[in-house]
């Protein structure tokens, strides 16, 4: 029998003429997902100003796409292996540009995170299915090295496309244009994938199984809120019951995959130690840096003063330092190791973390700057070649499920770092002393004490904004030691994990 888990044949398959001009398709599948992860932090204290949110409620905003996508990944993955990964990609990326639009016009905050959720549904679709189609697409190991660097570096692009083109558009128009930008990204995406794209699935797939799909995202949303709510609120019967209710049905859903002769997602793919290893460290980078990148819109332009676009910019050595990273990630990977290129890039983002608790309201630029060009150079080295090592550890035929349960492993970590990190950030700020007439609302968010104190008089807005400011900074700055923490754990356990490892090379 053939193991499930043998690294793909470098000469299956001859190069597919127009794979370069497929890849420049799919990349922008890629581009869609994250120009609208970073325009959310620009856009939040417009967001805060305009539907009033509770402190809980915005940070639901920002984390529910991501339960829903962790939550579907797995289940879509599968099924773009079923019904063929294009046919899953145009599809899920009409629907994303359709739920954009009920992001924009979003009237209450619940009617906010509702169309997040469902846009989280139709991401779903979009990450493990333009992964899966790299696999099929390049069969040369370094053209396939290269291809998922092109990848990767199209997301960090997004995340400097989108606080740009973001602070732009919210200097010009109202908050719900962010979301707009989707539309003609989305247009071109399916009229021209739908010409040059090639169509795969897996040969032999076997039926979709409904109740694994209900027990995979009852599980990740059920541990997920449960930690967020235990995080935020403390020890209580419904976080508590609601994280018993997800690791419940992650455990049937684990025992439905082993039973199933065609399961949903093969469990054996865990055995591979470098595939496991690379998934744990994606989980760990994603959760150590998460509740640092959705809070730092909020510092630039509330606590600092920056407008929207030039906070934008103020975000871009990030972005430049993974894009330049990611290209040259796999070369690197082979001249050197799997383990060292991991483990050395996310040290690098642990002492980046470091160096920001030294933050406070008057930072001059430079340190933030330098910290987060580092951040993106160690994030593109990492999950460059940690996308590479989870793709060549299984078939062609897997590789949507594959692909998938990386992209959860991404949500699942964005979702925690939001839940913990931003609930250190909030519980920090709540205790502030305000002024005596200070309304309640500036205790929920710093957008919320921005408005108050516009209504009140001078001395007394200045002493609140002061206050709120500082708060603020020091659950920030205690975050980003925290998150330093997680990233150097997850520098060693990718040191152990991924010895031996190698990324396939060319006959």
């Amino acid at each position: 029998m053939t193991s499930t888990l043998r690294p793909a044949d470098a000469t299956e398959g001859a190069a597919r003429p127009g794979r370069w001009l497929a890849l420049a398709v799919l990349v922008l599948a890629v581009l869609l997902v994250a120009v609208d992860a970073t325009v959310l932090g620009l856009a939040t204290p417009y967001i805060s100003e305009d539907l009033a949110p509770t402190g809980t409620q915005l940070l639901w905003i920002g984390d529910v796409y991501s339960f829903v996508i962790a939550g579907l990944l797995v289940s879509m993955g599968s099924l773009g292996d079923r019904i063929g990964r294009k046919r899953i990609l145009l599809v899920g990326a009409a629907a994303f540009g359709a739920v954009s639009v009920l992001n924009a016009y979003a009237t209450t905050p619940g009617l906010l995170i509702l169309a997040r959720a469902l846009l989280g549904v139709a991401g779903a679709t979009l990450m493990p299915a333009t992964l899966a189609l790299i696999r099929n697409l390049f069969h040369d190991p370094r053209e396939r090295s290269l291809a998922v660097g092109v990848w990767g570096a199209t997301a960090s692009a997004g995340t400097a496309v989108g606080p740009i083109v973001g602070g732009l558009l919210l200097e010009h128009f109202w908050w719900g244009s962010v979301f707009l930008i989707n539309l003609p990204v989305m247009a071109v995406l399916v009229l021209v994938g739908a010409r040059l794209l090639p169509e795969s699935r897996d040969p032999a797939p076997g039926p979709w199984d409904l109740p694994s799909v209900a027990l995979s995202l009852v599980g990740v949303v059920g541990v997920v809120y449960g930690v967020k709510e235990l995080a935020a609120h403390g020890p209580g019967w419904e976080p508590l019951a609601a994280g018993l209710l997800g690791a419940a049905a992650l455990g049937g859903f684990v025992r439905r995959q082993l039973t199933l002769p065609t399961p949903l997602l093969d469990m054996r793919l865990f055995r591979h130690r470098g595939f496991s290893g690379a998934v744990l460290a994606d989980l760990l980078t994603i959760l150590g840096m998460s509740g640092l990148v959705f809070f730092l819109s909020q510092y630039l332009q509330l606590v600092q003063g920056r407008r929207p676009f030039e906070a934008g910019l103020a975000e871009l050595p990030a972005a430049v330092g993974a894009v330049a990273a990611g290209l040259v990630a796999g070369h690197a990977a082979r001249r050197f190791s799997v383990r060292s290129v991991v483990s050395g890039g996310l040290a690098a983002v642990g002492l980046a973390l470091a160096a920001l608790t030294l933050l406070d309201q008057h930072t001059g630029y430079p340190l933030l700057g330098g910290a987060l060009l580092v951040v993106g150079v160690g994030a593109g080295f990492s999950f460059t070649v940690t996308a590479d090592v989870i793709l060549t550890a299984v078939p062609r035929e897997q590789a949507g499920a594959a692909s998938a349960v990386s992209e959860t492993a991404y949500e699942l970590g964005a979702a925690l770092g939001i839940a913990l990190l931003g609930s250190i950030v909030t519980g920090v700020y709540r205790g502030f002393p305000a002024p005596t007439g200070t309304p309640d609302a500036a205790h929920e968010s710093l957008g919320g004490a921005v408005e108050a104190a516009a209504h009140l008089p001078a001395p007394t807005s200045a002493t609140l904004l002061d206050a709120a400011r500082q708060s603020f900074v020091d659950g920030l700055t205690l975050a980003s030691g925290v998150g330093a923490t997680v990233l150097l754990i997850a520098s060693a356990a990718a040191w152990h994990l991924l010895r031996d490892q190698r990324l396939e090379s060319s006959p």
